[in-house]
C-alpha cells in the first residue's frame, strides 16, 4: 500500500491534537500547511481527542490563538462521545463529575444533572482528564464507589499520560488506576481505543471507513481506535510513542512517519 497514493484518496482525516499537531502551546511545523492541503484536495478533517480537560469552546480558543482558524463543528472529543453514551445508557439522578470546570460545563449543557461534591441522589460517576484534580475529588469518588457498589462509573479515556513540552503528566487512565488500587473498581472507558468515538465522528459528517484515516501519536489509544474501527491509521513519532514501543507493540498502524510534515509532503 502506497503512503502517498492512499492518503491523497482519503476524504476524512480524524486528527489527534496533543502530540500530533502541537505540544502545549507549540504548534508543530507545517501544521497549517497540512490542514490547508487536506481542504485543497477536497477532503475535510475533524479533531478527535481524548483530552477531556477542555470544552470544545476552549479548544476553539486555543487553536485560534495558535493561528489555526477553527469552528466548534470541527471537533469531536471524548466528552462528546461520553455524552452520546450517557444519553443512551444513563437513566439515573445526579452524576458526580470528576473533571475540570470546562468538563462539567459541557456535561451540564448537554442536559445531564451534574455535581462536583457529595450529596444525596448521586448514582453515577463520570470522570475525565482533570487538570484541576484535588485529593477531595479522589476521596469523594472512592467513597461513592465503596458505599454504592451498583453505581455507574464511566471515564472519558484510558490514556496513562498527557504529553507536554517538558515530558508528560498523569492522564485519566493513571488517575483511574489510583482509584482502582483503593476501590477495586474500574470505569467503562468511552474514548480511544474504543471504536465508537471514530464511528460516531464518521457518522457526524457522513463518511465511510474506507474514506477515512486517523492520525495520532499514541499506539494504544489513537492507532488502536483506528484499527478497531477498520480505518487507515498513521502513527506519528512527534508525541508519546517511540519507535521502540511501536516495534514491540502488537497493535500496528497502516503507516508510520516522524510528524505531520511527512503527511503534508505526501498530499500537497
Amino acid at each position: 500500500m502506497d503512503f502517498k497514493e492512499t492518503l491523497r484518496e482519503k476524504k476524512l482525516y480524524l486528527l489527534d491534537m496533543d502530540g500530533t499537531l502541537y505540544l502545549d502551546d507549540d504548534l508543530f511545523p507545517h501544521c497549517i500547511d497540512f490542514l490547508d492541503a487536506i481542504r485543497h484536495n477536497g477532503g475535510q478533517y475533524l479533531y478527535l481527542t481524548n483530552n477531556s480537560s477542555k470544552s470544545v469552546d476552549k479548544y476553539v480558543e486555543k487553536l485560534n490563538r495558535l493561528g489555526i482558524p477553527a469552528e466548534p463543528d470541527e471537533f469531536f472529543t471524548s466528552t462528546d462521545a461520553a455524552c452520546v453514551y450517557l444519553a443512551q445508557n444513563y437513566h439515573g439522578n445526579k452524576l458526580y463529575a470528576l473533571g475540570t470546570a470546562s468538563f462539567r460545563q459541557q456535561l451540564s449543557k448537554a442536559g445531564f444533572p451534574i455535581t462536583d461534591h457529595l450529596e444525596d441522589g448521586i448514582d453515577g460517576i463520570i470522570m475525565g482528564f482533570d487538570t484541576e484534580l484535588t485529593f477531595q475529588k479522589l476521596d469523594d469518588a472512592c467513597r461513592l464507589l465503596t458505599t454504592k457498589p451498583e453505581i455507574m462509573y464511566v471515564a472519558t479515556n484510558p490514556d496513562w499520560v498527557c504529553p507536554t513540552s517538558y515530558g508528560y503528566v498523569p492522564d485519566c487512565g493513571s488517575v483511574s488506576q489510583m482509584i482502582f488500587n483503593a476501590t477495586k473498581r474500574k470505569p467503562y472507558f468511552i474514548g480511544k481505543p474504543e471504536p465508537a468515538i471514530a464511528q460516531l465522528a464518521m457518522a457526524k459528517v457522513g463518511r465511510k471507513a474506507d474514506e477515512t484515516v486517523l492520525v495520532g501519536d499514541r499506539i494504544y489509544t489513537d492507532i488502536a481506535c483506528g484499527v478497531n474501527a477498520g480505518i487507515t491509521t498513521v502513527l506519528v513519532f512527534s508525541g508519546e510513542t517511540t519507535r521502540e514501543v511501536w516495534e514491540a507493540s502488537e497493535v500496528k498502524p497502516t503507516f508510520t512517519c516522524q510528524s505531520i510534515t511527512d503527511i503534508w509532503e505526501a498530499i500537497r
